[in-house]
């Protein structure tokens, strides 16, 4: 992966978003280890400046200081990153992530609930499934979604698909 084109900062080779369950983190190590190129996950990224898990942030901190520290996550990421990169489910929800989303290959892990349920599971540490935890997710994908599809140059439909096949799809649909 070039590093500078131009003189402009390293670009993620791909960015993974998608809701809860929907593969990021796996499919992007694969993918990563497909491509040659590093991996960054926003959620791990958020953690180490924290100092705690992402469910601590929320109990302890709120949701809002959480989303605070995941722009900056993902900002900083874009901007030093140029391999395989995983945005936790809700980073693209804030505008300002959506604006620098923009120019990169954007990849949307689409997941139906009853996958992303079983790869989640119901007694989640997730802190915004805490509360009946299958509502929650279906409506956190159902209200994303629009988003997802927005921001995304390619689809993946990740459904009853081993992830190593969903790698190789997305590898097939790099641009040359």
């Amino acid at each position: 992966m070039s590093t500078e084109r131009n003189g402009e900062r390293p670009m993620s080779r791909v960015v993974l978003i998608g809701p809860p369950g929907s593969g990021k983190t796996t499919v992007g190590r694969l993918l990563a280890e497909r491509l040659g190129v590093g991996f960054r996950d926003t959620d791990a990224d958020v953690e180490a400046v924290a100092g705690k898990p992402v469910s601590d942030i929320f109990v302890e901190d709120g949701e809002a200081r959480f989303r605070e520290l995941e722009h900056d996550a993902v900002r900083r990421a874009l901007a030093e990153h140029d391999g395989i990169l995983s945005l936790g489910g809700g980073a693209v929800l804030n505008e300002e992530t959506q604006a620098l989303l923009k120019g990169h290959h954007v990849v949307y892990l689409q997941v139906g609930l009853s996958d992303a349920v079983q790869r989640v599971g119901l007694a989640s540490a997730r802190p915004l499934l805490v509360l009946n935890p299958r509502s929650q997710l279906k409506k956190l994908m159902e209200e994303r979604r629009p988003v997802y599809e927005g921001l995304a140059v390619m689809t993946v439909v990740t459904d009853k698909r081993p992830p190593e096949e969903l790698a190789d799809e997305i590898v097939k649909g790099l641009p040359a």
